[in-house]
């Protein structure tokens, strides 16, 4: 390649890829839909100990990758004009309590405002400056520290979920988003069912913790993949929608394993270039595309979690994140 495509150039070099096969959509959501239940079904039943609590893990796992196909149906990359397709991914997104009116509202500003500073944080972890931070009010910093606190994200099921996408954006507009608590009826009503005729345990293991571990790993996915030590990010005069793709979303390094379970969505960086593109395919147009071969990275080991963690405010001078020492020495030492 003699030079590196840029603009529109680089996002028409993905359009081969956002091409969906339906067969394939098909084939893999027959499956990964199968996994799923089956995981449940095991969780819920009863069967000994050491196969329920297994079945309860994977069964949350694997309604991650079943979420990514809601995903991406939400993104119009896959199942276009197909009303069963359509139909049956979306009930993964009551199941987790971000029906699609708002899933979709949220999830559209994050992509057209990905990692932009001084932008509306809907959809999206905020992220402030150091001189932001200075003359923040410390009812603000504590807001700010809550949501990019660990615990907002393992316990995602409350906090980002029940709260952040049905509860709160009902309030803020209950005409167009009724299907909050739709969802949670149905969240609700699949516990006390489950419960009233397995028991306490089977509503447990069978519907709250993997509703619980699915919605925390994907509150630590969506924070990874915008907050890791080597980003870039811009305020709004400066911003742009590719160096935003490729500098401000992470590649995600993990097993192939669990690649599986969280529907490639690691590929981050090719996602944000071209949501279009399926799932399955980001792989494919990663190693298609000489230009997202050197993405900023970050993985599940605890070295790169707790560095990621521990990213505090975007510092413009040095164009990197500080950590909450260094913005607390920084704003010790007077700015």
């Amino acid at each position: 390649m003699s030079e590196p495509r840029t603009g529109s150039a680089l996002v028409r070099a993905t359009f081969p890829y956002a091409v969906e096969d339906r067969a394939r959509t098909w084939r893999l959501w027959i499956v990964a839909s199968a996994v799923m239940v089956t995981f449940y079904a095991l969780a819920t039943l009863p069967t000994p100990w050491f196969v329920r609590i297994p079945a309860s893990v994977l069964a949350g796992l694997s309604m991650v990758r079943c979420f990514i196909f809601f995903h991406d149906v939400e993104h119009k990359a896959i199942f276009v004009g197909s009303p069963l397709g359509l139909a049956t991914t979306k009930i993964v997104g009551f199941l987790l309590m971000s029906p699609p009116s708002i899933w979709k509202e949220s999830h559209d500003i994050h992509h057209q405002n990905n990692s932009k500073l001084l932008s509306a944080s809907v959809g999206s972890y905020p992220i402030v400056t150091v001189g932001m931070w200075k003359v923040m009010k410390p009812s603000q910093r504590w807001k700010y520290r809550a949501v990019r606190h660990p615990l907002n994200m393992i316990f995602g099921y409350f906090t980002v979920f029940l709260l952040g996408m049905a509860i709160g954006p009902f309030l803020r507009n209950p005409r167009q988003h009724w299907q909050g608590p739709v969802a949670i009826v149905i969240q609700m009503t699949w516990m006390a069912v489950v419960g009233w005729w397995f028991g306490p345990a089977a509503a447990f293991l069978g519907v709250f913790f993997p509703c619980a571990l699915a919605t925390a790993v994907g509150s630590y996915l969506f924070y990874a993949q915008h907050n890791f030590p080597s980003m870039d990010v811009r305020d709004r005069k400066e911003w742009d929608y590719n160096h935003a793709a490729l500098r401000s979303s992470s590649l995600f390094h993990m097993s192939e394993v669990m690649h599986w379970l969280t529907g490639e969505i690691g590929f981050h960086h090719v996602h944000h270039l071209n949501h279009k593109v399926p799932f399955y395919r980001l792989r494919e147009a990663m190693a298609g595309i000489e230009e997202l071969s050197d993405p900023g990275t970050t993985s599940w080991s605890w070295r790169d979690v707790r560095a990621c963690l521990n990213l505090a405010a975007w510092d413009p001078a040095a164009k990197r994140m500080l950590s909450w020492d260094e913005l607390e020495a920084r704003m010790a030492a007077g700015g």
